[in-house]
């Protein structure tokens, strides 16, 4: 979502804050802009469009600048528009005094606004943040550090903030309570972002500010005051930023490059892991899987459904009880803390901020316990918890996420692996032969992306329809609710997922020969049923997408279509039976024309509630 770069230098600036900000592009974004000190005046420039037009803008405006600010805005408060994109100025005047960008959401904006209209503000946004430079700006006198510290003390809500100050050349304040924001150092110069991704290629040493820190950068130094005004020391990290690779290369979209990169994603994932042990998951874990009864596992939209996959794991293998809640919901309703659970979070990002909330409730309630499955190691949500296993995926770009996912999956895979062996519930013989499993699957990926070209041929039928029905049945409905998701986050086809076995509790009421019905159905203990569920869609007129793997008995007929996969997969089999689903997703995306890497109102790192 939105994304923050500040600047300090003794060189022009405006070259780090526009490559940070491309660097954030994949986060997802409808506005970008940047506000620096120049010759004694704060100066702006903001667009609609993408950071390169406005580099392009920026370029024929003649901007130079050592202190700068720059934003990527994903709305919230107010329409995607110039009036509202950031940095928002105070006083609005042809001499500002306040430049501010902000992530988050600050919940009193209206009460606030009503005081500072009625002191004789004007507001040009329909913004949140807006609110807050005005009232830095009547705050200050003098020092913009104490405004600052001021101002934050009346805001509610979430918030990460980079200030300038017209009257205090070659300094930015920043604060941060529930959004990221990091300080990046280099010889001379000094740097915030929201994301230390956006420093790459800038610096490596990275100081991770914790919520309520206020911040003071320049061009001598640091310095770092808490929620309470007390002076703090946070420690400085050398930190592997992965920069690369943000090239096409020969696909045409990031999502079919992130798709083909899974096989690869999955063998740098399991690299290293030799044999099942908790130390997998960090110094000390087999002390905590000695200290629980049962798992909550946490997370929101792919990383639910990967969560939902992991239930069934974790209690065939490791007889352990399991539940799984849309972190969203779970923070906001009573619930009945175990100290002896286990709170897992998943992440690909880090920085949800659902999940990350999620975690520090858990962990409020008395439940000390706490393991993030998550894609980047210095993000806030490895910070907080105890335990952690990183997956490889390296960095995905596309908003729908794919590799992330089976990433995933492999990681809940190894835990519920572990917490087996910590149980006693299989031996070393069986133990063995899953991880060996394991090792096949970037080959099993393989054998499944070359299903590519009777995928396109499904997805040829699927873009003239607006509506499609998922059905799944045990450890697959989990995949058949991420195929859905898939299908309609970047084709906007409306697609709903069910149990195969609720068909006759209202879903059948929507078939028709109008309505494609896609099956994942892999040759197990359910199929039997399953076939039965696909009859009764027969019977009715609907027309069956049927994805199945080599043992099964399906054959293609009049409104029944067969994919079959080369190989059957157990266990395994919901991490093989996804890509499908995705190029299917993909594919259709691609006959329907929309921006598939950047689906409408969508965001890539959902860092506001």
């Amino acid at each position: 979502m939105c994304g923050i770069v500040g600047a300090v230098s003794g060189r022009n600036v405006l070259g780090v804050l526009l490559q940070g900000l491309q660097r954030l592009e994949y986060r997802g974004y409808d506005s970008c802009g940047v506000a620096v000190w120049q010759d004694g005046t704060l100066r702006t420039s903001r667009s609609t469009a993408r950071v390169a037009d406005l580099a392009r803008q920026i370029d024929a405006s003649g901007l130079h600048a050592l202190t700068g600010i720059a934003h990527t805005r994903w709305a919230t408060h107010g329409a995607p528009s110039t009036a509202n994109a950031h940095p928002h100025v105070s006083p609005d005047t042809a001499r500002p005094r306040i430049a501010l960008v902000h992530n988050g959401i600050i919940e009193n904006h209206d009460s606030l606004r009503a005081e500072l209209q009625a002191a004789g503000y004007r507001f040009d946004s329909q913004t949140d943040t807006e609110v807050i430079a005005h009232l830095i700006d009547r705050l200050y006198d003098g020092d913009l550090f104490d405004a600052v510290e001021q101002a934050v003390r009346r805001l509610r809500g979430a918030y990460a903030l980079a200030v300038l100050c017209r009257d205090e050349p070659h300094r930015i304040v920043g604060a941060r309570s529930g959004s990221p924001l990091v300080v990046g150092l280099s010889d001379g110069e000094c740097f915030l972002a929201s994301d230390a991704m956006a420093l790459a290629g800038v610096t490596d040493r990275i100081a991770y500010l914790r919520d309520g820190d206020i911040v003071d950068i320049g061009l001598a130094g640091w310095h770092v005051h808490d929620r309470d005004g007390q002076r703090r020391e946070r420690p400085v990290q050398t930190v592997k930023i992965l920069a690369g690779s943000t090239d096409l290369g020969p696909y045409r979209h990031f999502m079919q490059k992130e798709i083909f990169e899974q096989p690869q994603a999955l063998a740098d994932t399991l690299e290293g892991v030799e044999g099942i042990v908790p130390e997998l998951f960090g110094d000390g874990a087999w002390r905590t899987f000695d200290q629980i009864d049962r798992l909550l596992i946490l997370g929101c939209g792919t990383s639910y459904y990967a969560g939902l996959v992991g239930k069934y794991w974790i209690e065939l293998l490791a007889r352990i009880p399991v539940t799984v809640e849309i972190a969203s919901e779970y923070r906001y309703r009573p619930s009945i803390p175990d100290p002896r659970t286990l709170v897992v979070t998943i992440s690909q990002s880090g920085e949800t901020a659902d999940t990350l909330a999620a975690l520090l409730h858990a962990r409020n309630l008395g439940q000390p316990h706490t393991l993030t499955i998550c894609n980047v190691e210095s993000s806030a949500m490895v910070r907080e918890s105890t335990l952690a296993y990183i997956t490889r995926a390296g960095i995905e770009i596309g908003v729908a996420s794919t590799k992330a996912f089976t990433t995933q999956l492999a990681a809940l895979f190894l835990l519920a692996l572990t917490l087996a062996q910590a149980r006693g519930t299989l031996d070393d013989d069986a133990l063995a032969a899953h991880l060996q499993a394991m090792r096949h699957l970037p080959r099993a990926i393989q054998g499944a992306l070359a299903l590519e070209p009777q995928l396109i041929a499904w997805a040829e039928q699927f873009a003239a329809r607006d509506h499609a029905l998922f059905l799944g049945r045990g450890l697959h409905l989990p995949i058949a609710q991420e195929g859905a998701l898939k299908l309609k986050e970047i084709s906007y086809i409306h697609a709903e997922a069910y149990p195969a076995g609720e068909l006759k509790h209202g879903p059948l009421a929507l078939v028709t020969d109008a309505m494609p019905v896609v099956t994942v159905a892999p040759t197990d203990e359910l199929l039997a049923k399953l076939e039965s569920n696909m009859q009764e869609v027969r019977a009715r007129g609907g027309r069956l997408f049927v994805l199945t793997d080599a043992d099964s008995r399906f054959d293609s007929a009049d409104g029944v279509q067969v994919i079959r996969l080369p190989e059957h997969h157990g266990l395994l089999s919901p991490i093989v039976f996804t890509v499908p689903l995705q190029l299917l997703a993909y594919h259709a995306a691609i006959v329907r024309g929309t921006d598939i890497d950047k689906p409408r109102n969508l965001a890539k790192s959902v860092t506001v509630e």
